[in-house]
């Protein structure tokens, strides 16, 4: 009887003690930050492209159909989302942005996480430049930026003349010489061979080393791809043949559409073989350059594949939050536009899928969001407190939650001088002189009746009251960031 009472006693002081409160480990984040990629995929009802990958990756979560960039170009965008604060007339203006000099006292995303126990890692692109704000992480990391380089040029630099990473001797040697090449590689090489590839191995490598660790994480994988140049192994752009490529229907400037509105960037004329004007792309070279964008995005979807078939082995995925993103859309002739950086919808709307442990899969919201919205959004999934009075963007979670739940009224967007209200319906933007603020000219497209903004209705019989209202909304929510604060 004595030995039964021990026997109860200490039964039961075990139950007690595997029911005391022990603390809780925090979410690790995997963000998936592409470049340059637009949600033309088969998840996003598309057929263009084949990622079965990223496919899978939406049926492990909740899909954002109707996400958008606050500026549609690389630095700023990502000086913006990684800050949670709106692009205006004086910060987060181009691709050159350094987070460092446009928001000096901002607590970044990565070092609210860092600060509160997470180890961080960038790699790849995360920030523009290799070099801004290099105490946010516990580790940076880019392909070839720290190896020993012939020059001894700083890590920065050394990326810088080699990120474009041809792999055939020929296109490599024209490259080095003139840090010019084609705007397009097929290699027979494997996967690992190009830079994404090169910093797929890394992440998995990071997925090992964090599995070990007691502490969270926060690890990024940056993809280059789809970027120019449209680089890849053969084999992916063997998975199109040529003659199912095919050039958009509306490759015309939009009708009435203000001459401002069509000036595009010159990044893809920095390329060899490349004529100086839109219109002078043939019809040959258009297709070769879609077929090339095609092939980077089934090659990084193949690298994703990997990552996250690591992150599950690993079983890391239990306990492991993936963020799915791009940092602006992408142009592929449709208005005659090649790139981004324009007010057009497909400069501006971007792949978003949140996969988190918890929450619902497989479901699609239709709710309107923008990039700023990450920000809180991964902090209130981790239990972290956002810096005051610096957070322009609202938490997801509601949504995460219930997908049914509406989005916001309205978002702003800024490309140039170019300043987008977008509402669930309407996408109208004013272009507005920066030397004495005076708006010069104006568009207006209705998604619901013309999603491809195909005509400008701003000046359309009928349509004053509705611009007379979005000119409004515009000026009183978003007046500080287009007269600059």
């Amino acid at each position: 009887m004595v030995y039964l009472k021990l026997f109860l006693f200490l039964l039961y002081a075990s139950i007690l003690s595997g029911c005391a409160e022990t603390p809780e480990r925090k979410p690790n984040l995997l963000l998936l930050y592409m470049d340059d990629l637009r949600p033309q995929l088969s998840c996003y009802g598309r057929s263009h492209m084949q990622t079965p990958n990223i496919d899978a990756l939406a049926r492990e979560g909740i899909l954002f159909a109707n996400a958008y960039c606050n500026v549609a170009v690389c630095g700023a965008s990502r000086a913006s989302m990684l800050t949670g604060i709106r692009p205006t007339k004086n910060i987060f203006r181009d691709y050159k942005v350094f987070v460092q000099e446009d928001a000096p006292n901002a607590v970044t995303l990565p070092q609210l996480f860092k600060e509160n126990g997470y180890t961080t890692i960038s790699n790849g692109k995360i920030y523009h430049h290799l070099d801004d704000r290099e105490g946010d992480w516990d580790e940076i990391w880019r392909p070839y930026a720290f190896d020993e380089n012939p020059e001894g040029l700083a890590p920065t630099d050394w990326w810088q003349s080699l990120w474009r990473d041809y792999l055939l001797p020929e296109n490599d040697s024209v490259y080095r010489e003139t840090n010019r090449g084609p705007a397009y590689e097929k290699a027979a090489v494997p996967d690992s061979a190009y830079i994404d590839g090169l910093l797929t191995q890394k992440v998995m490598r990071d997925l090992e080393r964090l599995k070990e660790s007691k502490q969270p994480f926060f690890l990024t994988a940056g993809f280059i791809s789809p970027h120019l140049p449209f680089n890849a192994p053969a084999r992916h752009w063997d998975r199109y043949p040529e003659g199912e490529i095919h050039q958009p229907y509306n490759n015309f400037v939009a009708k009435n559409a203000p001459a401002i509105s069509n000036k595009e960037p010159a990044e893809l004329y920095q390329y060899n073989g490349i004529p100086r004007r839109p219109e002078m792309v043939g019809d040959s070279l258009a297709r070769t350059l879609i077929h090339g964008y095609y092939a980077t995005v089934s090659y990084v979807d193949a690298l994703i594949g990997e990552i996250l078939g690591k992150l599950k082995t690993l079983e890391l995925d239990q306990n492991t939050i993936v963020v799915f993103v791009s940092d602006h859309g992408y142009n592929l002739q449709e208005h005659t536009l090649w790139a981004k950086w324009t007010s057009h919808r497909t400069s501006m709307q971007v792949p978003l899928i949140i996969s988190a442990p918890g929450l619902p899969k497989n479901r699609t919201t239709d709710a309107l969001v923008e990039l700023v919205d990450i920000y809180p959004t991964l902090a209130d999934l981790c239990g972290l407190e956002i810096p005051k009075g610096q957070i322009e963007g609202e938490s997801l979670l509601p949504i995460l939650k219930d997908p049914d739940v509406p989005g916001k009224a309205h978002i702003l967007i800024n490309n140039r001088n170019g300043y987008t209200l977008k509402t669930p319906k309407y996408c109208y933007t004013e272009f507005i002189r920066p030397e004495d603020d005076k708006t010069i000219a104006r568009m207006l497209y209705d998604h619901e009746f013309d999603p491809d903004e195909n005509e400008n209705i701003s000046e359309m019989p009928g349509m004053e009251e509705v611009v007379s209202d979005l000119h409004r909304r515009l000026f009183d929510s978003y007046g500080a960031n287009i007269f600059g604060k």
